[in-house]
Formats: structure tokens, sequence, C-alpha cells
């Protein structure tokens, strides 16, 4: 793996992987700031200042941003997480250099003009709307509000309606100046490149307006436990919908936790294909639902896995009981051989397949560098996952699968007493 590393003076870091074989590079630049970092009055304030560093800088309108990139085939995009927020390109690789200079020139020297606030916030809330009208979308936003409550986890990354309205240019321009420091970014460049040649171009691009001037430490976000809200909770959201949209899930391991490679499997192993567990009990054997599936999901300070299935909304019941019936015989019986060998393949496999582009590997190496501060080898991860054993899978489960579960629930119901009810009676199982 020819992946190298350089921190520049200022704290900035960045890191790349060479791919000789490919005539791709991709370039993005991480941001240690997400939906978490935000107070209450502020609540979106990161996804919005994503989209508003696209309208324009004192050298490029917003036609002049895209147009660069798209005139050589290439493409662009931005998003946010509860914990970072990542700007991309990829390119020809003999377009790099432009790339580099594009998206540097966003973080660096962004207008964020009033005018530009107002029209972008009239975007946003459209997304929040579509958000809205999609259940199956929705229904994970409710249950992090749900499981962690009124807190910075808890609230959607999109923010609210009355956030939004509420935000002001001079808010999300001051928030903006202060968290987009060049200690906080990772610049991560992954395919037919030279390490010492991206520096110098990153190094280059950066430096409008003495970017780089002010020199601080590199910021990894703490791995403090992390408040959540009353277990065994249901959340209810009403809609006139044809199914009932369902997410249950429970405490899992936090990012740091050597754990979470058997997390992975596990999580695998219930919900990760048409071989797993809970899609063989309740699509192929039942044929109760259309899309049943199941992740394990980390950040730091806290973890959680879950499970997502939609069905007719007089099978909701019956869905969730069957859901609480495996986990609860995975937590005291475990799982076979063959099904834990089934879902590591699945795991490798996954991972193997997700590194066969530019972009995938810029990914992978750039989220590995903002959220550890260090980039663990391809190889090294691939070991981890196979040195998984049924009786580790057996150990995690019973730990974790008994916790106390929460639900959100989207669909035709105006009262949550009937799945505290089903919560209430899997809990003694």
């Amino acid at each position: 793996m020819s992946v190298r590393r350089t921190v520049l003076p200022s704290g900035l870091r960045i890191v790349t992987e060479e791919v000789s074989s490919v005539r791709s590079a991709a370039v993005g630049i991480w941001v240690n700031v997400g939906s978490r970092d935000e107070a209450p009055a502020t609540a979106g304030a990161s996804h919005f200042l994503e989209h508003l560093l696209f309208k324009g800088t004192p050298s490029r309108n917003a036609l002049e941003i895209s147009s660069a990139i798209e005139s050589v085939g290439g493409e662009m995009n931005a998003f946010t997480s509860k914990e970072y927020t990542c700007f991309y390109a990829r390119v020809i690789d003999t377009d790099l250099p432009m790339a580099v200079d594009v998206i540097s020139d966003l973080i660096t020297s962004s207008i964020v003009t009033a005018e530009d606030v107002d029209a972008e916030r009239k975007v946003v809330l459209e997304e929040i709307a579509m958000r809205d009208d999609d259940p199956s979308d929705l229904v994970h936003d409710l249950y992090a509000e749900t499981y962690y409550g009124d807190t910075a986890l808890g609230r959607p990354i999109l923010g609210t309606i009355d956030s939004i309205n509420n935000m002001s240019r001079n808010t999300v321009f001051n928030y903006y100046k202060k968290r987009y420091l060049p200690q906080d970014l990772v610049v991560a460049v992954a395919g037919n490149i030279k390490h010492k040649r991206v520096v110098a171009m990153v190094e280059e691009a950066l430096s409008r307006d003495n970017f780089l001037d002010v020199q601080g430490t590199p910021q990894i976000r703490p791995n403090t436990a992390v408040k959540r809200g009353k277990q065994g909770r249901v959340g209810i959201i009403y809609r006139k919908s044809e199914q009932a949209h369902m997410f249950y899930g429970m405490e899992g391991v936090a990012r740091n936790d050597d754990r979470r490679f058997t997390m992975g499997v596990l999580s695998s192993a219930l919900g990760g294909g048409m071989s797993s567990r809970l899609f063989q009990e309740i699509r192929e054997k039942r044929g109760l639902a259309y899309s049943v599936y199941s992740y394990a999901q980390q950040f730091a300070g806290s973890g959680q896995i879950g499970f997502y299935a939609g069905c007719n909304p007089s099978k909701a019941t019956e869905v969730i009981n069957i859901i609480q019936e495996v986990l609860a015989d995975v937590a005291t019986n475990g799982m076979s051989h063959e099904e834990i060998e089934r879902a590591k393949g699945a795991v490798r496999g996954s991972l193997v397949l997700s590194q066969e582009d530019s972009a995938s590997r810029m990914s992978r190496i750039g989220k590995s560098e903002i959220v550890y501060g260090d980039i663990m080898g391809f190889d090294e991860i691939l070991k981890a996952v196979a040195r998984v054993t049924p009786e580790d899978v057996r150990v995690i489960a019973s730990e974790f699968l008994t916790k106390t579960p929460t639900l959100g629930v989207v669909g035709p119901y105006k009262s949550e007493s009937l799945f505290e009810k089903v919560l209430a009676k899997g809990s003694t199982r």
C-alpha cells in the first residue's frame, strides 16, 4: 500500500495513495466539523455551509466552479455527516492541479453573501421537505432523535425548518471562519499521482489569503462518552403511508473500540444481504417485507447497531417480534460457523471491491485520517476481519443485543402505546 502522509507547519495534513494503474485522480478536503458540533440555534449550519461554499469566491462564481470540473469530464460534490464534512472531485490525472485549486478556493475564500444565504436557504428547505416525503429516509433521523434525545448527535444533519429559517449570513460566515482552519483539515488524494507533487500543489493552492500562515495542532475528536436519551423509548411520526418503516436498534461499540470489526461481522450476518439471518426469516420465509437490512454505526464515544424493515402496517408488530426473537437467539446461542464465515467473506469482499477506483481509495484514507489521525493498512483491516471467530461474535452479541432497544416508526400510527407494549414484551425474553 503506497500511502504517504505529510503534516504542514500549519497543522494541515496531506495523505495520498499512489495507484499507477489508473488514469484518474481523486481529491477530497475533509473538515473536522459536522452536525454534532452545532448548538441547537445553529442546527444544520455545517450542511448549510457545505451548500454555500459552492456559490462563489472572489475568483470564481458558482457557474465557473462547476464548469471547471465538468468541462474536463470530472465530477465534484460534497457531503456532511455528524462528525465531518468532505468536498471532493475526481478527474483525469493530468487535471488534478486544477481540481485541487478549485476545491481549495472553496475552502479558503468563499464569500458567503447575504443574497446567496437567502437563495440557498430555500434549497436546504426543499432538501428537508424531500427527506420528510421519504419515510424510509426519515425513520433514521427519527431513530437518532429518539435514541440520543435532544443532543448534538440526536439532531438531524439537515437542521430544522426553524433553525434554517432563522440562520443569518453572519451566523453562517462566522461558523465558517471559526471551523475551517488548517489544523482541522485533511487533504486526501488517490490515483495516478506522486506524493511530493501533490504536497507542492496543495501548499500552493491553500496559501491564498494567508490561509496556511496560522499554525495549530491537528485536531482529533475526543473519544468521550456521549449522553443518550432514555432507553426503551418509541418514536412515532404519523404518515398515511402504504408501509410502516421501522428502525429497531440498541447501543453498539464506539469508534475506537477494537471490537468494531466483530460488530461489523455480526451486523453483516444478521442483516447484511440476502443470505443474512433477518432477511431469510422476514422476507424469504414469511414474505413480510421487501427491504430488510442492518448496520453498525460508530461515532467518537458512542455507537449503535440497528435493523430496518419496511412492511404492511398490519404486520409491523409481527416483524418486530421476529427481530426480537432472532436477536435473542443469537445473543444466547451465537451463530453457526457457516454464517460467520459467510459474513466475513461478505465484509472482506465489500472492502476489496470498494477499492476499485480512485475516489473510493481517497475516501478511505481521508476518512481514516480525519477520524483516527492514522491510516490502518488495508491488509491489516482484512486480517482484523479474518481473525473474528464465532466465539467473538457470540460474546459481543450477548453483551449488546441484550441492551434495552429503541424504536423509530414512520407510518399510519398516532400512538406509541402499541409499540411500547411490543418493546416491553421483547425485553422479557
